[in-house]
């Protein structure tokens, strides 16, 4: 399995930056878990390939780039991009973004070759076959209804927390996966702002490294959506307990597990 998390945004001299303001995971150049940067920050070939694209949730800075995705595509599908996500993702997306008012309603257009976007529900707890890929959704504790997932292809799988504060059950699922090669789990803010993780429902380095040692076997964990107005403290944070076989995930690099 490749995975990349995608450039989501840009600093002062126009290049990619380390920095996430937005967040996308691509897995084998073929399926994107979130959209937050797709649109910006994805290849030619992953334009060329990508058509599944499964939520974590829909918090702005995970979808941001979904419309102009389909946008940018629309007339040149052959086949519609599929939306996998939960019912209640659905119908927010529907509400809130493809409304007329802030985006077109895709659901409702085609173009020559036929229907443009197809939405995909899934259940809490339900694993999908998307491509070649069985991903198993698991609820995280967010201030949002969220999701985690457990993907797997061939003889490995990877776990993604998405945004959570404490929880249990991706934990508990990791543990159960002898094929389990690494975890990207969040750590959004420095120790000092824990009140503001407390209510936003995301962690912080304190808390992270209790997280970690609820994993009971050695996959590889890499820290992903680290707020970036603070990621040099969080990053220094991290650093600074010694944990074993935690890293921070590379924007843009190619991981192969």
């Amino acid at each position: 399995m490749r995975v990349q998390l995608l450039p989501g945004t840009i600093d002062e001299d126009g290049r990619a930056s380390a920095r996430q303001h937005l967040l996308s995971v691509v897995i084998d150049d073929r399926v994107a878990i979130d959209a937050g940067c797709l649109a910006f920050s994805c290849s030619a070939k992953q334009r060329e390939q990508i058509r599944d694209i499964v939520l974590t949730h829909t918090h702005l800075d995970h979808i941001a780039s979904l419309p102009m995705y389909i946008d940018d595509l629309f007339a040149t599908l052959t086949e519609p991009i599929r939306v996998h996500a939960t019912r209640e993702m659905i119908d927010i997306l529907e509400r809130d973004i493809f409304n007329w008012a802030i985006y077109p309603r895709f659901s409702e257009l085609s173009n020559s070759h036929g229907k443009v976007v197809e939405y995909h529900a899934f259940a809490a707890g339900e694993t999908i076959n998307v491509e070649h890929l069985s991903i198993q959704s698991i609820p995280v504790n967010h201030k949002v209804a969220a999701n985690g997932f457990i993907i797997a292809a061939d003889d490995s799988s990877i776990a993604i927390t998405g945004d959570t504060a404490e929880t249990d059950e991706m934990w508990l699922e990791c543990n159960s996966r002898e094929d389990l090669k690494a975890v990207l789990v969040e750590c959004a803010f420095p120790n000092e702002m824990s009140d503001l993780a407390e209510a936003s429902h995301h962690l912080v380095p304190q808390m992270l490294a209790t997280e970690v040692q609820k994993l009971r076997n050695n996959a590889r964990i890499f820290v992903i959506n680290l707020k970036p107005m603070y990621r040099e403290r969080v990053v220094e944070q991290i650093g600074s307990l010694g944990l074993p076989n935690v890293e921070i995930l590379e924007v843009g690099r190619i991981y192969d597990f």
